[in-house]
């Protein structure tokens, strides 16, 4: 079998070319790598979190060549043993045999073959295994849950991290004896150990005792994965009602997964006697026997228990299966009795005037400002800057006042917005140089506004104001809570690209700041550009030579990239899941982006496993995939950090804000030193942690079946609810996405109407199929009560509408269309729904909900609160102010705690009518005395909510005034 001779061999000049070749193409693949990976490496050295980086690095390392080895080195040790055994001699089948120009080939670039073959195969499996690292960290750093699973009483920490560690162990097992068994197969085939030519083909005893062995271990490690899966029964979705193991899976897969196990065994021994015998008829005989077995036992006797067994009388049957889906689910996802409240809610009132000023906390409080609707009117009356710009929808927060009392705020952060850059500002120099940051933050007070917007429109109906930026940001004026060290940002949701700061000691600034001033960054922020290396790593990664030649760039200058806060927190805890809505807040003084942060867990079990994406999609956060992140399932769920990022200087601090969470503290474990206690969390953070949106999210969804804890009533899915779809989102048409939940400040549900204000995030929940009210759902935000969930639940046979139905009634009541009609102004103006809210008040449920109005058809119009509506039991406000529109539905004095707005003000209802003196004429008091009655016809016709009645009244109102307008100027003087 020697090489012919004159077989053609490689010069030294050839072989020369070739390594040349060989180091350009890995130059090319991986230079892009490797200054993609020095410059992630000074990123995280800035922002303190290198550890993170080599952590992942080591373990990324170390799997591959893990993986590597164990798949290579199985490949390699099939070949030796393949090629060792073969046979000595192998006769041609002709002259123009194929298979022997093969081994022709193949002898003569032995070595070539005999390790570049595994050596590939090794760096394919090497570079496939390291992407499982977070599966290996929590295996080796795994903390027991302290809860068994209600089947085998392993603890959850088995399932959450010990399973999937030894199911990934396994599959790789799997494929590299899978392998294995093909190389070896081909090798025998080649050098003529298998022969396919004569009656039946021949295999050499080697071939055979080789092939036998890997087929044998194969069906070994299919034993291992039948064990396997009978834990792995605790997350069967074998029912669509419920997650977790059936009566089915329980009282027939799982035996069957053990019989099948003993099945595995039989045959994998069976495979190890051929080695010693001639023939293969044992092996095949039991391989048949685990295939039929895999048929009848594990798929027919499942399926038949299903439909004879379970089917005929499954309430009864998964009764037990469904009580543990329950708990684990209302485990899994914080729903617990200790966090969850449920309180019998009637929801039906007949409240006074004086029941609904009792009402304290709540009325006084009542959000007219609508986040979503106001970015418009926000930029066009503070942006200053065509490069300034806020989020499409704003966010809101609380404020302490000097004074101790608490105020919810519209917020708004003046960022840097890169796409806001125009001509000869998107140059290199201006984009990257001069325009580097923003200016301050804007608040006002959610409950008001400047004054009514009247008919001909004006410069009302608008929030109140409060800009903190470089020019008042500590001014006394200002509450202490609100005043602002540093008002510059550099970091923000809007910032797109990198800048370059810093400028030499005494060197004029080139930053703009005002139109008068220029500013030099002076904050910890940003890698250095202070030597050539990171000039051409930073040149060569953004492809652009100025970061290396231009003059103004200095050994203080440094740059700044990845400036998203969201981004910067994935990227130095890449263990969590981040909260769709991060939300700037003035803490200690310093302007802080807040970021919620989740663990999750994949098996969790009997745990309900949830979309993420589908639970946390609504009108403002869109449909599902919009964030790449949030497209999978879970089955546990955490809001275990609260992250902050300095918007001055892109200082990232994690907080472990749950500790007692055990997913928590295994990524402690892991990243030691990177997540901070929950005592560091100072007074003035807490008092700005919001309950997160998209946990809520989750439980409300979940909580609209898992409310319900009778195995039997949960099978019937009677008593489910649903999250309302939208009935007034942006653009006019809910699409069947949900309505969002909503932050306000008003009284804990349940407790005294003259309580202390909570800050909270609320929702609706209505019957599943009916849009009736069934439930009101309220997370305390404050620290005190943090994490509190108040269940406000309707009585099965309610009426009370849901917030659709509540809508048909606004827009139905012909006066309400009417003067809706008459804002839009024949198509002039856009007249734009805002949130609908809904609040518990004296025993009964009012709806709020601002209108605005907006001129059409002009790129600088923006939102200005024109109506408020009101609904309670059935009754409607309309008015230009929450004040007017509270006292028509409960009558006159019923918002006397309401904030004024200027130019709403009516006179006081008892009011004597000017002119009706004791020595007034006969008309003038007759006069007056109409008015009197008028405005009592009036006011009864408001209490009742008869529009018609209303129309009346003024009409009779407006005529009683010209009569007596007339009698007195008739009325003798003197």
């Amino acid at each position: 079998m020697r090489p012919p001779v004159g077989a053609p061999t490689l010069t030294r000049r050839t072989r020369i070319l070739l390594a040349v070749a060989g180091v350009l193409v890995l130059l090319l693949l991986g230079g892009s790598r490797l200054i993609n990976f020095y410059i992630d490496w000074l990123w995280f050295g800035e922002v303190g979190f290198r550890g993170v980086f080599t952590t992942i690095l080591f373990t990324r390392i170390v799997q591959f060549l893990a993986g590597g080895l164990l798949i290579g080195g199985l490949v390699a040790l099939a070949l030796w043993i393949a090629y060792r055994s073969r046979p000595v001699f192998v006769p041609l089948s002709g002259p123009e045999d194929p298979i022997a120009r093969y081994r022709t080939v193949i002898i003569q670039r032995l070595r070539l073959f005999a390790i570049g073959i595994p050596v590939a195969v090794g760096l394919i499996a090497g570079l496939s295994a390291q992407a499982d690292w977070q599966i290996v960290q929590q295996f080796i750093n795994s903390t027991p849950f302290g809860i068994a699973d209600p089947e085998f009483g392993l603890d959850v920490s088995f399932y959450a991290f010990q399973l999937p560690f030894w199911r990934l162990l396994l599959n790789w097992l799997f494929v590299g004896v899978a392998i294995s068994f093909v190389v070896a197969l081909v090798t025998h085939y080649i050098f003529g150990g298998i022969r396919l030519t004569g009656r039946g083909g021949q295999v050499s005893g080697a071939a055979r005792a080789q092939l036998a062995v890997l087929a044998g271990v194969f069906v070994l490690l299919k034993a291992v994965a039948y064990w396997l899966d009978r834990y792995e029964l605790l997350f069967s979705d074998r029912n669509p009602l419920f997650n977790g193991a059936t009566y089915t899976d329980l009282n027939a897969v799982m035996p069957a997964k053990l019989i099948l196990l003993f099945i595995s065994l039989i045959c994998a021994a069976a495979f190890f006697v051929a080695v010693f015998r001639d023939n293969l008829q044992l092996p095949a005989i039991a391989t048949a026997l685990l295939v039929l077995s895999s048929v009848l036992v594990g798929a027919a006797w499942p399926a038949i228990l299903q439909q004879f067994v379970v089917a005929p009388n499954a309430q009864a049957r998964e009764a037990v299966s469904i009580e543990r889906n329950i708990a684990a689910t209302r485990d899994a996802y914080g729903l617990t009795d200790a966090t969850v409240t449920e309180v019998p809610y009637s929801g039906e009132s007949e409240a006074t005037p004086a029941e609904v000023r009792a009402e304290t906390a709540t009325i006084p409080n009542i959000r007219i400002l609508d986040p979503a609707q106001l970015t418009d009117t926000f930029t066009q009356l503070q942006q200053r800057r065509t490069f300034y710009g806020f989020p499409s929808t704003l966010d809101i927060d609380r404020y302490r006042g000097d004074d101790g009392t608490v105020q919810d705020y519209i917020v708004g952060l003046r960022e840097l917005n890169t796409a806001g850059l125009a001509g000869n500002q998107t140059d290199w120099i201006n984009q990257q140089l001069v325009y580097t940051h923003g200016n301050g933050i804007v608040v006002a007070p959610a409950n008001q506004v400047n004054a009514a917007l009247d008919d001909a429109g004006g410069e009302g109906g608008l929030p109140r104001f409060t800009s903190i930026d470089i020019t008042n940001s500590m001014s006394e004026t200002l509450p202490e809570s609100l005043r602002v060290e540093q008002p510059r940002t550099y970091y923000g949701e809007l910032i797109r690209g990198y800048s370059i700061v810093g400028a030499p000691e005494g060197a004029p600034p080139v930053e703009y700041d005002s139109d008068t001033q220029q500013y030099t960054y002076t904050g910890r922020g940003g890698v250095p550009l202070d030597n050539l290396v990171n000039r051409l790593a930073f040149s060569a990664y953004y492809g652009e030579r100025n970061i290396l030649f231009n003059n103004s760039i200095n050994e203080n200058s440094k740059i700044m990239y990845v400036r998203d806060p969201a981004d910067r927190v994935e990227l130095v805890a890449p263990w969590l899941t981040v909260d769709g809505d991060p939300y700037p807040s003035v803490v200690d003084g310093r302007i802080t982006w807040i970021v919620d942060g989740y663990t999750s867990l994949d098996q969790y079990p009997y745990a309900e496993r949830t979309q993420l994406g589908e639970a946390t999609a609504d009108t403002l956060a869109g449909g599902p995939g919009v964030r790449p992140e949030l497209n999978r399932e879970v089955s546990y769920l955490r809001n275990s950090v609260k992250a902050t990022v300095d918007a001055y200087d892109g200082t990232v601090t994690l907080y472990a804000f749950d500790e007692t969470d055990p997913v928590l503290q295994t990524w402690m474990k892991t990243f030691p030193d990177t997540v901070q206690p929950a005592s560091a969390i100072s007074p003035s953070l807490r008092e700005h942690v919001r309950y997160p949106e998209d946990l809520f999210k989750v439980q409300r969804d979940l909580l609209t079946s898992y409310h319900v804890d009778n195995p039997g009533e949960f099978f019937s899915n009677v008593s489910f609810w649903e999250v309302p779809s939208d009935p007034t989102p942006a653009g006019g048409g809910a699409g069947g996405l949900a309505q969002p939940p909503y932050y306000l400040l008003a009284g804990q549900p349940g407790s005294a109407a003259s309580g202390d204000p909570t800050f909270q995030l609320t929702s609706a929940l209505v019957f599943q199929n009916r849009d009736i009210l069934s439930a009101y759902m309220s997370a305390s935000s404050d620290p005190e009560t943090y994490g509190q969930i108040t269940l406000l639940q309707l009585p099965p046979d309610t009426q009370e509408l849901g917030p659709q139905q509540v809508q048909s009634r606004f827009v139905g009541t012909p006066e309400v269309s009417q003067q809706l009609g008459l804002l839009a102004r024949n198509g002039q103006s856009l007249v734009i729904n805002g949130n609908l809210l809904t609040l518990p008040v004296a025993g009964g449920l009012l709806y709020v909900e601002p209108v605005y109005i907006q001129r059409a058809n002009e790129d600088s119009s923006y939102p200005q609160l024109a109506r408020v509506l009101v609904s309670y039991n059935g009754r409607v406000g309309f008015a230009p102010d929450l004040a007017g529109a509270l006292d028509q539905v409960f009558g006159a004095g019923a918002a006397a705690d309401v904030p004024t707005t200027p130019g709403t003000a009516a006179p006081p209802p008892d009011t004597a009518v000017p002119g009706t003196t004791p020595d007034a004429t006969p008309e003038l008091a007759t006069a007056a005395q109409a008015i009197q009655t008028a405005i009592g016809n009036l006011r009864t016709a408001q209490q009742s909510g008869d529009f018609a009645a209303q129309g009346d009244a003024l009409a009779a109102l407006d005529a009683a005034v010209q009569d007596f307008q007339a009698a007195q100027a008739a009325q003798p003087t003197g």
